[in-house]
C-alpha cells in the first residue's frame, strides 16, 4: 500500500474530455488527438486519461486538474498530435521552459497562450510530474505496460 495525500476535493475539478480512474494513482494518461479505450486505460492503472487538443484552454485544464492530485507523478504522452496546435509539443515545451508574458515558451503551437494559470501554478506541474512520451503510440499494450512501469517507480511507494 502507498503513502498517499488526498487530491483536491472533487477531484477532478476541471471538467473535460476525460474519464477518472482512482485519485491515488500516480499516473495521468493523455491521448491528444486521440479517443482512445479511456475506461480501459484507467482500468490499467491511469487514474485520468483523456484527450487534449488545444495547447491553451486544454493544456490549462490538464495542468490544473493534475497539480490539484499530488499523487499524479508521471503523465504519459500517447495518441496522435494534433496538427496545427500542437498540444502535445507546446505541453513539452511548457513543462521544460514555462511561461513568458502568457506564451509557452517554445511552443510551435498557433494560439500556445496560458492566461488563467499563475507562474506557481506551472512551475508546480513542472516540479510535480515527469513526461513519459510514447506519442502516436494506440497500443493498449503498449500503454498499460508504461502504466505499470511508472506505478513501479511511485516516490510515494512505502
Amino acid at each position: 500500500m502507498a503513502n498517499k495525500k488526498s487530491p483536491a476535493s472533487g477531484w477532478p475539478v476541471i471538467q473535460g474530455d476525460y474519464i477518472s480512474g482512482s485519485g491515488e494513482s500516480c499516473v495521468a494518461v493523455c491521448s491528444f488527438g486521440s479517443h482512445l479505450d479511456e475506461q480501459g486505460i484507467c482500468d490499467a492503472g491511469a487514474g485520468i486519461c483523456g484527450s487534449c487538443k488545444t495547447e491553451n484552454l486544454g493544456l490549462e485544464k490538464l495542468i490544473a486538474n493534475t497539480i490539484s492530485n499530488p499523487n499524479i507523478r508521471f503523465i504519459i504522452f500517447c495518441g496522435t498530435e494534433v496538427k496545427g496546435h500542437l498540444s502535445a509539443q507546446s505541453l513539452k515545451a511548457l513543462h521544460e521552459n514555462g511561461v513568458e508574458g502568457g506564451k509557452i515558451v517554445g511552443s510551435n503551437g498557433a494560439i500556445a497562450f496560458i492566461e488563467n494559470l499563475d507562474a506557481a501554478a506551472i512551475e508546480r506541474f513542472q516540479q510535480q510530474v515527469e513526461i513519459i512520451d510514447i506519442m502516436e503510440s494506440e497500443d493498449m499494450g503498449a500503454i498499460t505496460a508504461k502504466i505499470n512501469e511508472c506505478a513501479g517507480k511511485d516516490p510515494r511507494r512505502i
